[in-house]
């Protein structure tokens, strides 16, 4: 994904900046400290795939770039005032950051981001064979039942699952405490994108855009250190492009 900055202060955006380099396959095209000079790059031929957007900003706010421009990328709010948020979703932002914005929540956002736009170039192929398994297009979402309610779960949110016989135990990076429902992991797998989520273990599913590191029989999500079974191994391996 290409994308730009836009943001008047210097220090947000260097903090910004710093985190896009940590992350793979995403490319910052430009910085600019004024609203003006993003128009002119998003009217322009330049292909820009993400936004990321101050709000108070001189001369042109951010909701009014957005509102002023036909043709727009996704875009991520990030900014001081949390009051805008609910303005923001309504103009079909893809998240809604308050400064200062932690490394983890802008993980987050930017994963949501990749899997909206990997299913916006997928949508000419209604169909996509992963594993031998025909998949349809996925919605962003899953509802999973967990005591007495519906819940409903961003698939960019979830970190990984851990099956326990007959439940599944949901950790994501919006809850401190794991989400446990009586489901099997094929049940969730076909609710989830197939590009995103891969089995690692017999016990374990993962997000690959959650993993931080790859050792010989183990991925690294966060702290917690997750083994590679056997029989899953060559497999992982190949979906993560890592040579044996």
């Amino acid at each position: 994904m290409r994308c730009i900055i836009v943001d008047d202060e210097p220090l947000a955006l260097d903090v910004l900046s710093s985190y896009l380099e940590k992350i793979e396959g995403i490319e910052l095209v430009a910085r600019c400290t004024s609203p003006l000079d993003a128009v002119n790059i998003l009217s322009s031929d330049e292909v820009i795939d993400l936004v990321f957007l101050d709000i108070e900003m001189p001369n042109l706010t951010g909701i009014e770039l957005v509102k002023s421009l036909d043709r727009l990328p996704q875009f991520i709010f990030t900014t001081a005032y949390p009051q805008y948020a609910l303005e923001g979703f309504d103009l079909n932002a893809t998240d809604y950051l308050v400064k200062p914005v932690p490394f983890h929540r802008f993980l987050k956002a930017v994963s949501r981001a990749r899997e909206k736009y990997d299913s916006i170039s997928k949508q000419a192929e209604p169909k996509s064979q992963v594993s031998g398994i025909v998949q349809e297009n996925v919605p962003d979402f899953i509802f999973v039942k967990s005591e007495y309610e519906n819940i409903k779960i961003d698939t960019a949110d979830i970190k990984y699952l851990q099956g326990l016989k007959d439940y599944i135990k949901i950790y994501t990076y919006s809850q401190t405490k794991a989400i446990l429902t009586l489901s099997s992991f094929k049940e969730l797998l076909d609710k989830l994108p197939a590009a995103s989520f891969i089995r690692v273990h017999r016990s374990y599913v993962v997000n690959i855009n959650a993993i931080r590191a790859v050792q010989k029989s183990r991925v690294i999500i966060g702290e917690m250190r997750i083994p590679i079974g056997e029989t899953y191994k060559d497999e992982v391996l190949k979906k993560l492009h890592i040579s044996g």
